[in-house]
């Protein structure tokens, strides 16, 4: 008999097999969870908004209404704040927008409705999602539940949070330029930023620079397939897309190949970043220790595994600020509202509304020319690996909230691995293999073809059965 006391130990894939053999209803899973929110959210200031109510009702309706097939039937999870959910306050992690509620739910929410899962409320982000950190005026800092003095990374940093301290099995984010990649990393978790158009509702086709991308928070491999799953597919598959251009590859689903992990591939290793002429980027021991335990793992595997070569490209600094900042100059906030704005907002958009449209399109034609040559970089191999991140998660009040341009710096300083990947629209994920002497997790990030989604998945579950690190719990579980 399944102890409801202790559903929070089991992973997402195990509470789905407890869901679909009717060991546990979706009702009983949804109100352990929300016990669990009640007591440690505030902790490590997960979430944005909790909806009791809605959510056991939410459950119930599941539970009479729902077929069992629906991929995500009862999985309890919550949308990130980023993202509409008819009649539940958005606030998109802004004072400015403190009294809103949407009428209208976004296409990702009614995707996961879809799927059979089960909202327990909005998890926290920074201001409309810009930095790579969670920690605004809005709300409490995001906190990595294995040091509380630590941040849990952002722009996904309330739903890391939550899952890496047990009080989601899995939660969706959104990932412009490593917003799913760095919290995960930030909280020991997987991370999976999937490629341009692989998931219909989250795609990034209609985005600057098509950046943005939805995509999922797990603690193993398997459970971020599943996650995967049920975004792109929510009816099941084959996947319906909306779309002219989509990546191309396998279509999935994910979860087969991620509990397979088989295959064997050729590897690349990079360390140098396209930030290298913007800032110094160095990597901490414990970066380093990670990055070199990675490459540990992939030799013992029996992969094939290269340096590659670095490629020094002095004009992505400009370009990637530029259409960072373009996209803040479109905030609809204006007149006294502007006043509401973090610095680093208000910042942000005074230099997207003054930025030229010469110098916005020359930007992304840059990048999209870059694009083009990052892939051909790497296309001698199945997955390329770096650092998750250049230092350990970084302490709570760290970044310089008054001064755009070193609040900038720091950023780049703290996760120079991820920006291209979103620029380049590739797939990629991060996980945990390694630990410091403080007992934080240290991750690295594998980089996959398009469409290489599935190539990921096989790779990335063989290293986590080869790091053997067991289910480890944090301080705050």
């Amino acid at each position: 008999m399944t102890d409801l006391a202790d559903l929070h130990e089991y992973t997402a894939l195990e509470l789905h097999q407890l869901l679909q053999r009717g060991e546990v209803s979706p009702t009983e899973a949804t109100a352990h969870f929300l016990a669990r929110i009640e007591r440690l959210g505030p902790v490590v200031g997960a979430f944005a908004h909790v909806d009791a109510d809605r959510a056991l009702e939410r459950a119930r309706r599941v539970e009479r209404e729902v077929p069992k097939a629906a991929p995500l039937w009862g999985m309890p999870l919550a949308d990130k704040d980023l993202h509409r959910r008819a009649g539940v306050p958005a606030r998109f992690g802004s004072r400015a927008f403190a009294e809103f509620v949407p009428d209208e739910s976004d296409d990702l929410v009614r995707d996961v409705d879809r799927a059979g899962a089960v909202s327990l409320g909005k998890t926290a982000t920074p201001e409309f999602g810009l930095p790579s950190y969670t920690e605004g005026l809005a709300f409490e800092p995001a906190r990595t539940p294995w040091d509380l003095s630590r941040g849990a990374g952002g722009s996904s940093g309330g739903a890391a949070a939550a899952v890496a301290a047990g009080l989601l099995p899995f939660a969706p984010g959104s990932d412009g330029g490593g917003s799913v990649r760095i919290p995960a990393a930030s909280c020991g978790l997987v991370g999976v930023k999937p490629s341009r158009g692989r998931v219909p509702s989250g795609s990034g086709l209609g985005g600057l620079a098509g950046l943005a991308v939805a995509g999922p928070l797990a603690r193993t491999v398997a459970d971020a397939a599943l996650l995967l799953d049920g975004l792109i597919a929510p009816g099941g598959y084959p996947a319906g897309h909306p779309h002219a251009v989509r990546a191309p590859g396998d279509d999935g689903p994910y979860l087969g190949a991620a509990i397979r992990g088989e295959g064997r591939f050729q590897v690349g290793v990079l360390t140098d970043s396209p930030w290298d002429d913007f800032t110094e980027v160095a990597l901490e021991p414990e970066a380093r220790a990670a990055l070199d335990r990675g490459i540990e793992l992939v030799e013992r595997l029996g992969h094939g595994i290269e340096a590659l070569e670095p490629a020094p490209e002095p004009g992505y600094p400009d370009a990637f600020r530029a259409v960072w900042q373009a996209g803040a100059g479109a905030i609809p906030v204006d007149g006294p509202g502007l006043d509401l704005l973090e610095p680093l907002t208000r910042w942000l958009v005074g230099r997207g509304r003054e930025l030229p449209a010469r110098t916005l399109v020359e930007a992304l034609g840059w990048l999209a020319e870059f694009e083009r040559r990052l892939i051909r970089r790497f296309a001698p191999f199945d997955a390329v690996l770096t650092p998750a991140l250049a230092m350990t998660p970084r302490p709570v009040g760290w970044y310089d909230p008054d001064d755009g341009e070193r609040n900038f710096a720091q950023q780049v300083a703290f996760t120079p691995y991820t920006s291209m990947v979103n620029v380049a629209g590739l797939p990629a994920i991060t996980l945990p293999v390694h630990d410091t002497g403080a007992g934080l997790p240290m991750g690295i990030q594998l980089i996959g073809r398009p469409g290489g989604e599935a190539t990921l998945f096989a790779l990335a579950a063989q290293l986590e059965r080869a790091a053997r690190r067991g289910r480890r719990r944090p301080p705050v579980w």
